[in-house]
């Protein structure tokens, strides 16, 4: 299993291997964060591993921040955001 730097699973993603590679490898700036986001790299990422020097956002004593549970895919409902947030805070925490 290939847990991304928030806990999504990589191998489950329908980009994995295809656009994207994994968060890690291209240094938080996925295809979707180019797209989405002003500095051009996942804030998530961003955070973790650039600021706090972590592995991933299971490392941080705040999980899940503000930014974590804020951060949110337009394309899903609030109530499967909040059942993905509950999801990944576990794999974070396996890790």
């Amino acid at each position: 299993m290939i847990v991304s730097s928030c806990g999504l699973i990589c191998d489950e993603c329908p980009y994995f291997g295809k656009p994207c590679t994994g968060c890690r490898d291209v240094k938080g700036q996925t295809f979707w964060a180019k797209e989405m986001m002003p500095n051009r790299t996942c804030a998530l990422y961003d955070c973790a591993a650039n600021v706090r020097h972590l592995h991933d956002c299971g490392g941080c004593a705040e999980l899940p921040c503000a930014r974590f549970v804020e951060l949110k895919d337009p394309n899903v409902s609030e109530e499967e955001h909040k059942a993905g947030l509950v999801r990944r805070v576990a794999a974070l925490k396996k890790t």
